[in-house]
């Protein structure tokens, strides 16, 4: 035990650690880090040797954490933040806003989300920023790792501890090609839309969880024609006449709509507002607690602009 205490982990190895945790491949992990493989390899040895258990298993291609592994992350992680909480708080004593910030954002918010940071970082260019971007079931996964100070959700799960910040609508609108017969009319009726081959999201984004809740409230359908993990994949798809779809407002203002013509269909839009969402129990750094003054008092504003 004396041994654990006095050598498990140079800082160097627990952040080889927690990259072969996130990233869940010492490959992955080695480009990610810009070391070799090897050298990835033989530090997490020399740290499973530290600890006196092995830290993970090797099934195929798949890296599997052992329950001392996983122990073992869970601690790293908390040193790091420890560490990075520390730089914050010292710099924020010495007048300066400096250390980092660090974002998991829903696929959809990434046309928002990025202007936000550009106005923030202008204002605290000491600011170093980690943006991590998957649909709502990823980033709900890094939930259980705590390693975010926010995730952006337009429908964040109900069976988390959380404290929720609205700062924006986000309208999900009917769109069609320009050339579309339904583009050149009014009030369309939702059953003559529902008729149309639909052009829908994965299962697992919030644009799909969004637009099936609606759909099931309403007692209505779709007549869904291909199912595509992506938002630009739809607007082309649309453009090239393969389809209509429902997307996000701020998908069509920020990601470009050439081609596109948002309809009047009968119950659409589907209303919801994007959340600034954090673990309530964790600890808010001196840069998340910024970064949540300066949302709470630009956000809606800010996004109003954007939208015009």
């Amino acid at each position: 035990m004396a041994r654990l205490h006095a050598r498990v982990g140079t800082i160097r190895q627990l952040e080889i650690l927690l990259a072969v945790s996130r990233t869940g491949s010492i490959t992955k992990a080695s480009k990610l880090l810009h070391l070799t493989q090897p050298t990835v390899s033989v530090q997490l040895k020399k740290l499973a040797d530290d600890v006196g258990v092995p830290l993970y298993e090797q099934l195929g291609r798949k890296l599997l954490f052992t329950e001392a592994g996983l122990e073992l992350v869970k601690s790293a992680r908390e040193i790091m933040e420890s560490f990075d909480r520390l730089e914050m708080k010292l710099s924020d004593l010495q007048g300066l806003k400096a250390g980092t910030l660090r974002l998991a954002v829903v696929t959809t918010s990434k046309y928002l989300t990025p202007h936000f940071l550009g106005e923030f970082v202008k204002t605290y260019p000491a600011i170093d920023i980690v943006l991590k971007v998957a649909n709502r079931r990823q980033i709900i996964e890094h939930l259980e790792t705590g390693e975010y100070d926010f995730y952006v959700f337009s429908h964040p799960p109900e069976n988390y501890e959380l404290e929720l910040v609205p700062f924006s609508a986000n309208p999900l609108v009917p769109i069609a090609a320009l050339s579309h017969p339904l583009a050149r009319e009014k009030k369309i009726p939702f059953e003559v839309f529902a008729r149309e081959p639909f052009l829908i999201r994965e299962m697992g984004s919030g644009t799909r969880y969004a637009i099936d809740r609606h759909l099931s409230a309403k007692g209505l359908e779709l007549n869904v024609r291909m199912t595509i993990e992506s938002n630009e994949a739809i607007k082309h798809c649309v453009m090239s006449e393969l389809g209509v779809s429902i997307l996000s407002r701020h998908t069509l203002a920020l990601g470009g709509s050439s081609g596109l013509k948002e309809l009047d269909v009968e119950h659409l839009p589907i209303r919801s507002e994007w959340y600034l969402a954090r673990l309530a129990n964790k600890e808010m750094s001196v840069i998340a607690s910024t970064f949540l003054d300066y949302v709470q008092a630009k956000g809606e504003l800010f996004a109003e602009l954007l939208a015009t």
